[in-house]
């Protein structure tokens, strides 16, 4: 899927939205890419997935576990280890961190994919990585439908995404958009 397919996609399916919005970052946007949207539709999911997943072939060749962040990648979480036939499980937020829970482990030295929805700072995406770590999960990567940082969020490991671009965030007391008198709304699922 090519880039511009993807921001169509976006765009068809209401989910690339202007205006003032608070992201799960706690930085201010004037975009914002409500993946879920898209995601509420299973074949477009499954698509996503199917693409990523070669994306993700053609570098990676060992892969065990895909491990998500909730609440916004639990959904592309599933589809991706349905396209590459292994377990998905997801973290998810127990007084302010994110850990595994309702049963779900790791074994020492899984390959483990990491999926996200969209990723800005990569906050949560870390947060994923640091609880899984020392349970002894082997992070070989990090994947996204969407990439607002164009590959500026360093992980550690090889990152794909179907949509990378530069999408301007700011600290609540240098957004523009508050300077103006607007109020950011706050779509995400982070609280």
């Amino acid at each position: 899927m090519e880039q511009n397919e993807m921001k169509e996609l976006f765009k068809k399916y209401n989910a690339l939205l202007n205006g003032h919005f608070l992201l799960s970052s706690g930085l201010h946007s004037d975009t914002y890419f409500q993946s879920a949207l898209i995601l509420q539709n299973p074949k477009i999911a499954s698509l996503l997935a199917e693409n990523l997943k070669n994306e993700i072939s053609k570098e990676i060749k060992n892969i065990d576990l895909i491990v998500s962040p909730a609440m916004g990648g639990i959904i592309i979480g599933h589809e991706m280890g349905r396209a590459f036939d292994k377990r998905a499980i997801f973290c998810e937020r127990v007084d302010g961190k994110l850990v595994l829970r309702r049963g779900f482990g790791i074994n020492k030295g899984e390959k483990v994919l990491v999926v996200e929805d969209v990723i800005t700072t990569g906050l949560s995406t870390r947060e994923v990585i640091d609880s899984i770590t020392p349970l002894g999960a082997d992070v070989v990567a990090v994947c996204s439908l969407v990439d607002r940082s164009a590959g500026k969020v360093n992980f550690g490991v090889p990152r794909f995404s179907l949509l990378s671009l530069e999408v301007k965030s700011y600290k609540p007391e240098e957004c523009p958009l508050c300077k103006q008198g607007s109020s950011p709304v706050k779509p995400g699922s982070r609280k």
